[in-house]
């Protein structure tokens, strides 16, 4: 089989756009911390119904109970992964350096080693006594 037709009308596609577009803004608005709160309690709520979870995807999918039980386990770990990562993406990509100037952004690993001090014209005051 290479499908299965959705059980839906266009009104059901149609509702869901709306209601995902109306929670854009709150889900945009959150902060990294709260967005993980979220994501580490949908990993809770899959866990405590991990038995449902289990016999629907053996059912779904044509497993056996074993490896229906590994799914469902793979899937936990990943929302619980996806939630440890959203507070901390921000740091390990150094997406957002606060100080507009390379001498600032240490972490730069691609800079030869002798560019990775100071360079003299830019060093503060406090750095001249050396």
């Amino acid at each position: 089989m290479a499908g299965e037709r959705a059980l839906s009308s266009r009104k059901d596609a149609r509702d869901a756009v709306v209601a995902a577009r109306k929670a854009f803004g709150g889900w945009a608005g959150a902060t990294a911390y709260n967005r993980g709160q979220i994501l580490y309690r949908v990993a809770e709520m899959l866990e405590g119904r991990k038995g449902q979870f289990v016999h629907e995807v053996a059912d779904a999918e044509g497993l056996s109970k074993n490896k229906a039980a590994a799914v469902v386990e793979a899937a936990i770990d990943r929302w619980v992964w996806y939630a440890g990562w959203t507070d901390k993406i921000a740091q390990v990509t150094g997406g957002a350096n606060p100080v507009a100037g390379p001498y600032f952004n240490l972490s730069t690993p691609n800079r030869p080693a002798s560019s990775r001090s100071w360079p003299r014209r830019t060093r503060p005051s406090w750095a001249w006594s050396r």
